[in-house]
């Protein structure tokens, strides 16, 4: 195995250690919380957003606001992490700087990376592989890899007990120990290919898109149960999918369709469809949470309003080529981006939409994970913070 090779960068040193498989017990503590106030302000890290307004009482994003780092997340330096398929590396650029400060050779073909559940380490994914890899993200340490069958996007519960893997093949749920990832249980879907997931409100309950079926599945965690099914008209292609803040409506990524279904969370009923153009397949919040972004395959980033059901266009990619979707930064100024074909990773204003960084990486691009981000937990997937 190649050993790690990180460049050195000043300022980095962090006593956040990771889990290796065998070292110790999986669920002894890792470090201690407490010290001073719970947030931490954000570090300057892009332009400046416009003010937030005071969020309404009900945001379950409430905890993810500008700055409001969780204590495991204070004192970690402000990068991005880009998986590189073409390279088996991880590639660490600096926020503030928009420089490439290192790379951590890990091998295969990595495609995601994934913080856990309690923000202390970082779980870089290879599906094609069927390996997820801890690593920690100060000083750059990578654990040893874990052997996972057909395994799908990692998630976890709101309560940090379970670590989820929504597999391809068959389609089914995987459960697993969220620090060991040894297996908990498997349950078997009334559906095929499950891909995305989100969790309700009070985080009782996930509910899984299924791409080929048209159909979405909610399962209850404790019960380990599947409660309700959606199917979507014909031609419909559910990919990602967010909770609105109020915790009423999932907000589901059609890249067939080219828009947004509307789905009422309680009742798992299509309430209506919001067209935001061709290939729309990722989705990030702003930090605001009042604005979802909307990544399409035709290389366009568009804004919907959720108050005003209004969708406004950002940003193309040079020669319309197709974006990945990565994160907000702290303070809510930028959008990290990648172009997995150019081998670029972006930063879009989040206001204007104007590319302000522009990082060369090579390879194949995965999409961006900005680490650390406001949320007293990481429910995993493709950025979800509460």
């Amino acid at each position: 195995m190649v050993a790690v090779a990180l460049l050195a960068v000043s300022g980095c040193e962090s006593p956040v250690p990771f889990y290796r498989p065998g070292e110790g017990s999986p669920h002894a503590p890792r470090i201690a919380l407490g010290g001073p106030a719970p947030y931490a302000p954000p570090h300057p890290t892009s332009p400046a957003p416009a003010p937030v307004p005071q969020r309404p009482r009900g945001n379950v994003y409430a905890a993810a606001g500008p700055g409001m780092l969780a204590p495991t997340a204070r004192g970690l330096p402000p990068r991005v992490y880009v998986p590189n398929a073409a390279t088996g590396t991880v590639d660490v650029i600096d926020q503030q700087t928009g420089r490439l400060a290192g790379r951590i050779r890990v091998g295969g073909t990595p495609d995601l990376i994934v913080p856990s559940g309690d923000l202390r380490r970082l779980w870089v994914t290879d599906l094609d592989g069927g390996v997820f890899r801890p690593v920690a993200p100060s000083p750059a340490r990578r654990g040893e890899p874990l052997r996972i069958s057909r395994p799908g996007v990692l998630y976890f519960s709101p309560d940090g007990r379970t670590a989820i893997v929504p597999a391809a093949r068959p389609g089914r749920v995987d459960f697993r120990h969220p620090r060991s990832m040894e297996p908990l249980g498997t349950l078997r879907l009334p559906c095929t290919s499950a891909y995305r997931a989100g969790f309700s409100a009070d985080g009782s309950s996930l509910v899984t898109t299924c791409p080929a079926s048209r159909k979405l599945v909610r399962v209850d965690l404790a019960r380990r149960a599947v409660t309700a099914g959606l199917k979507l008209p014909r031609g419909a292609r559910p990919g990602d999918l967010r909770l609105s803040p109020d915790g009423r409506t999932f907000l589901v990524a059609d890249p067939a369709k080219g828009g947004l279904w509307t789905v009422d969370a309680a009742r798992l009923r299509a309430t209506g469809f919001v067209r935001t153009g061709p290939g729309a397949h990722g989705l990030v919040f702003d930090r605001s949470h009042r604005r979802l972004f909307v990544i399409g395959r035709d290389g366009t980033v568009s804004a919907y309003d959720l108050a005003g059901g209004t969708v406004s266009r950002l940003f193309r990619s040079p020669g319309g080529r197709p974006l990945l979707a990565g994160g907000v930064s702290p303070d809510g100024g930028a959008l990290w981006l990648s172009d997995p074909l150019n081998g670029t990773v972006y930063a879009l204003s989040t206001q204007t939409g104007r590319p302000f960084r522009k990082v060369r990486v090579g390879g194949h691009p995965g999409s961006p994970c900005v680490h650390p981000q406001p949320g007293r937990v990481s429910l995993g997937g493709t950025g979800l913070y509460r």
